[in-house]
Formats: structure tokens, C-alpha cells, sequence
């Protein structure tokens, strides 16, 4: 589940293998690259860790980071 903590929206994924979490990766590039807006991210082997939020609105909370939030939960 998102959470919202010092102004961005947060998640943390957890997959069966680093193979699978980094196509869960992929397909998350390719949305947000349409999308024009792009995730703050790591990764270590089998979790990824998101972290949403707009720059050009002053790093807060913005309905793109809640669209692009939308989006990347579609892709589970």
C-alpha cells in the first residue's frame, strides 16, 4: 500500500527473484516514460522501493504522482 511520507508517495515491492522484480522495473519505465514523469527508485535483488513525487511543483504530492501510482499497482 502507498503511503505519503516527507512529501512523496512511498511503496516497497516485493517479488519472487531479482529476475521478476527487475521486470516489474521495466514495465514501470515504460509508463512513466509515456507518462513524462519519472519514479525516485532502488532496488536490491527481490525489492524495489518507489518513491513519487513532482519536482516541477516543488517536490510535493501532486495527482501525477497519484496517477503514476495508479498505474504502477495495474502492473502487479
Amino acid at each position: 500500500m502507498w503511503h505519503e511520507e516527507n512529501n512523496a508517495l512511498r511503496r516497497s515491492f516485493k517479488f519472487k527473484d531479482f529476475n521478476e522484480a527487475f521486470g516489474f522495473m521495466a514495465r514501470v519505465a515504460l509508463v512513466a516514460e509515456r507518462m513524462g514523469h519519472h519514479p525516485d527508485w532502488r532496488n536490491v535483488y527481490n525489492t524495489v522501493e518507489i518513491s513519487l513525487s513532482t519536482h516541477d511543483a516543488g517536490d510535493v504530492v501532486t495527482d501525477k504522482d497519484r496517477k503514476l501510482a495508479a498505474l504502477i499497482d495495474s502492473l502487479l
